[in-house]
């Protein structure tokens, strides 16, 4: 018996793997693998797994594991404190996606290497990238939006092109650079303590709704040249009205915190998170479905 819990996940490694925010990023997968003209679909099971069981798991996990957060953290209201099997757990997954991504091609899995590198510079204490607000910012920006992006649409391919469009690489970086200040609105103290300043304490929280407010529209404006350029007038009009319960709750949130900002708590931000979430990943849902079938 204590041998066969010794090769047992813990709790705690199942919990701060955080597998369940993989859904927060995989609007990126599905707007990417929507723009895709002719589909490789068993690569494209593949890369779905990948991305959301293996990398983005264990960045997560990766990330715990060196700041062994106490406080709420994405997904997760009470952490548990993470031990060396975690570590171990994410190198192995760090290990086997990039293994797998040579499946795809030899520019997929280089691709996943640099993700997964600065994944852990984000987090690895004698680097950590998140401890600057600029640098931190950008590196999720660029790699969990345009880079991803970029990975899916290439790996997702028949021809494994290397041709990818960059205005949609762009506008998935504004989409995730306007979202991600909104989740670390509540941890401006818990970060603090542990020496880290996000972009988030910087603009303040009246600056973080109008910036995110900003980039989104940006985003938005962005999306509409592409979509209308690319003669997807329909994708415009499903991405305009699913994204309007976002909008509705972003407004209301932005309005509590304007008052007090005692209503820029974990709460508000899951909700935030849920529904941009879901609305995001059905909007792209239904653009990949109509591109195809049309």
């Amino acid at each position: 018996m204590p041998v066969t819990n010794k090769r047992m996940l813990l709790p705690s490694t199942i919990q701060l793997l955080r597998f369940r925010f993989s859904f927060f990023l995989m609007p990126v997968y599905w707007f990417a693998l929507s723009q895709v003209a002719y589909i490789n679909f068993t690569h494209t099971i593949i890369i779905f797994f990948i991305l959301h069981l293996l990398i983005y798991p264990a960045s997560n996990g990766y990330n715990s594991y060196m700041d062994r957060d106490t406080g709420s953290i994405g997904g997760v209201k009470h952490p548990m404190q993470p031990t060396l099997q975690l570590l171990y757990v994410t190198i192995a997954m760090d290990v086997i996606s990039i293994l797998a991504g040579f499946m795809i091609s030899v520019y997929f899995a280089g691709g996943l290497l640099a993700y997964v590198l600065v994944s852990k510079a984000y987090s690895y204490r004698k680097i950590r990238l998140k401890k600057h607000p600029f640098a931190g910012y950008l590196a999720v920006v660029v790699f969990q939006g345009a880079v991803t992006f970029w990975l899916v649409y290439h790996g997702c391919s028949v021809n494994k092109t290397l041709n990818v469009p960059i205005v949609p690489m762009v506008v998935a970086s504004l989409l995730i650079g306007g979202f991600y200040p909104l989740t670390q609105i509540y941890q401006h103290q818990e970060d603090r303590k542990d020496g880290v300043t996000t972009i988030s304490y910087k603009l303040g929280y009246r600056g973080t709704f109008l910036y995110c407010g900003l980039i989104y529209g940006m985003a938005f404006m962005l999306l509409a040249y592409y979509f209308f350029y690319t003669l997807q007038q329909t994708a415009f009009y499903i991405f305009s009205t699913g994204m309007l319960p976002v909008l509705i709750y972003f407004l209301i949130w932005a309005k509590k915190v304007w008052h007090n900002n005692k209503a820029a708590d974990y709460e508000h931000t899951m909700r935030m998170n849920t529904i941009a979430s879901v609305c995001t990943n059905i909007v792209f849902i239904v653009i990949f479905l109509i591109n195809r079938f049309e």
